[in-house]
């Protein structure tokens, strides 16, 4: 079989989890990523397709709710539909200012995400990237120079204009009601249907 390039159209997506939930809530529901990856796969012509999802969750202890659900959610991402999952706990910073100390929490994925983008260059031709961040914006002229097909998947009140247009093209996923999933719950509704 030849490895021709219009016979073989791999698609990478990159998720970057703290930057999609301003859409989620803005949407008051969850992605449903199976969904997603079938209408990225359609949409783009694919042949494979291969997601990464990067998050950061809290330290354990430092919630008053249970983190299991999440965890559990990983685990299906992985297991269920064949994701690669990279995670890392939240880096709690102490911050001392004029009004006392307080906590901060820090997660960012920018460099891990760029890091996989740039180190699995041979394996596709398309790039989708789930973020809004400006920080990606050298990543994505980067690949494109390699005459990668780049596209952004964000929100309009969540992505950068520099972003936007710099990619190939941009989907505002608010507008696209195929990959949106189960309605988004506050913990208090969550708290009164486990009554």
């Amino acid at each position: 079989m030849s490895e021709n390039k219009t016979e073989n159209n791999t698609i990478y997506v990159f998720i970057d989890a703290s930057n999609l939930w301003a859409a989620l809530k803005a949407k008051g529901k969850f992605i449903d990523f199976e969904k997603a990856t079938k209408y990225i796969k359609e949409e783009f012509s694919g042949t494979t397709i291969k997601v990464f999802y990067y998050t950061a969750y809290p330290a354990e202890g430092t919630r008053s709710y249970s983190l299991d659900g999440r965890h559990k959610f990983f685990t299906f991402l992985k297991k269920g539909l064949g994701f690669e999952v990279i995670k890392k706990e939240l880096k709690r910073i102490s911050i001392v200012d004029e009004h006392g100390e307080a906590i901060e929490e820090k997660g960012n994925m920018d460099v891990e995400i760029t890091i996989d983008a740039m180190h699995h260059l041979g394996k596709y031709n398309v790039a989708v990237f789930f973020t809004g961040d400006s920080d990606f914006l050298a990543l994505v002229t980067y690949l494109r120079n390699y005459e990668k097909k780049v596209f952004i998947f964000s929100s309009k009140n969540n992505v950068s204009q520099e972003l936007r247009t710099s990619a190939d093209g941009y989907i505002d996923i608010l507008n696209l009601e195929v990959i949106w999933g189960k309605n988004l719950k506050h913990r208090a509704e969550l708290k009164k249907e486990h009554k």
